[in-house]
């Protein structure tokens, strides 16, 4: 059978929660399905908007470019279009010189470059027409004023119950972004649904607190040219409510489409049911070629992989396939991660080596969706030693999240921990991390990786 060497400096590696000093490996090998007999081609349908968006879609970059804020990259018509705005503010009996959004300062000339980021965003919403841009950005600073959104971030508005469950910011993807996950599946309780929307004035402190979570991102951008100046938005619609969140979703919608004009890099949307399409008709009309151009659509089954293409796993929450609990946070940045693949019809053995007698290696495992079987064990150095089971070969189910283990060696060896993807046609991927002390209580990474596919 023919081997493929994949050199793992082609992945994302990781000192993952601080590695061995010796190499450690990942030996796939591949189990090959029985012919299937072909089945008849289905009807042809007409195509629905998702379906033609999928069709589209290329996961590993949205078909959105993102600006870098450079004047000096812009056409020589956008950099007269943004002198004129600069000017048109300048001269605005209805501007003060203390006008600021966002921390910063339209017209003070210390903060030029901070400006400049602020009304460009305002200039790409419009296609750089100016007195649109003009007119957009002055009804923007108005709202903002008659809202409060200035000081907003620290008013205590009554939703700790549904912080890092319904909205939330949540780590970085793989550029710095901050990322803002979206899932409303809670408000499928009548009794919470009444609670929080029961009333004009109950929605309208929802919507308070939507704007609370989306400032307190915005507080995590640099509004510099060439740094970070947008989010990422994960939008989970699994099991999402339709009917009761049309009136919601078409508040936030044009809520912050007015006022918050190129804050989002990417629309991920995740587990997309089917009818998504009739959703994605009604927010259509209000939506620009530039916000269409930023969205990635991924059906249910694929969330953990499409997320993978833009956050590395460590700040991808557990529930989505990732490594990362709120808690994580709280002790600095995350420990990084190995990511892997492991194809339909294949078994991957990720070897950690380099393990000391007495020495006690912990280890964190995950697999986006799961439904594949488990094991680890511990294989002596010496040949006369017995391997031991460390976790029996289980099925880990699809709604299982990190699997934590931890083993205290008798002798020098290796742990071998076995993903078998075999019973399946799906390509299934995960991370993993681990910490492998040595006796004098030092740790040391090592990069010496290797994939091996058996083919």
């Amino acid at each position: 059978m023919a081997k493929n060497h994949l050199s793992l400096s082609q992945f994302p590696h990781s000192s993952s929660m601080d590695h061995s000093s010796s190499s450690t490996s990942i030996i796939t090998s591949t189990t090959p399905f029985l012919e299937t007999p072909k089945q008849p081609c289905p009807k042809p349908h007409k195509k629905t908007i998702v379906t033609t968006l999928m069709e589209a879609a290329n996961f590993t970059s949205s078909s959105f470019k993102e600006d870098t804020y450079f004047v000096s990259s812009l056409k020589s018509s956008e950099k007269k279009a943004l002198q004129e705005l600069k000017k048109k503010l300048s001269t605005s009996k209805e501007l003060n010189n203390n006008a600021s959004m966002w921390g910063v300062s339209l017209l003070n000339a210390n903060e030029a470059a901070s400006a400049d980021v602020v009304l460009l965003k305002f200039l790409r919403a419009r296609d750089f027409r100016v007195s649109d841009a003009y007119t957009m950005l002055m009804r923007c600073l108005a709202w903002r004023k008659e809202f409060g959104a200035e000081n907003i971030i620290d008013e205590e508005l009554g939703f700790k119950d549904l912080e890092d469950v319904v909205t939330y910011t949540h780590g970085y993807d793989r550029k710095g972004h901050p990322v803002c996950y979206n899932h409303y599946v809670v408000f499928k309780d009548k009794d919470l649904y009444e609670r929080i929307f029961g009333d004009g004035e109950k929605l309208k402190r929802f919507l308070r607190w939507r704007v609370q979570v989306l400032e307190r991102g915005i507080k995590l951008l640099h509004f510099k040219p060439g740094g970070v100046n947008s989010l990422i938005q994960v939008t989970d619609l699994k099991d999402m409510p339709r009917k009761e969140l049309r009136t919601v979703s078409n508040e936030i919608l044009t809520l912050f489409q007015d006022n918050y004009p190129e804050m989002v890099a990417h629309k991920i949307f995740i587990n997309v049911p089917w009818y998504f399409s009739m959703l994605y008709a009604i927010y259509y009309p209000f939506l620009t070629q530039r916000t269409k151009s930023k969205f990635v659509i991924s059906k249910e089954g694929n969330a953990t992989e499409t997320l993978y293409k833009f956050i590395r796993p460590e700040n991808i929450p557990v529930q989505y396939g990732g490594l990362s609990r709120p808690s994580d946070f709280q002790n600095g940045p995350p420990k990084p991660a190995s990511e892997f693949t492991v194809k339909g019809g294949e078994k991957v053995n990720i070897q950690i080596q380099g393990i000391e007698s007495g020495a006690t290696i912990k280890w964190e495992i995950v697999v986006g969706g799961w439904e594949v079987q488990y094991s680890a064990e511990f294989v002596p150095n010496a040949e006369s030693s017995y391997t031991i089971a460390v976790d029996k070969a289980r099925k880990v189910g699809a709604s299982e999240e990190v699997i934590e283990g931890s083993f205290t060696s008798k002798e020098g060896g290796i742990i071998v921990l076995t993903v078998d993807n075999s019973g399946s046609r799906k390509k299934k991927v995960g991370a993993y991390r681990y910490v492998v002390p040595k006796c004098n209580n030092s740790n040391t990474t090592s990069d010496n990786m290797q994939l091996i596919v058996y083919e």
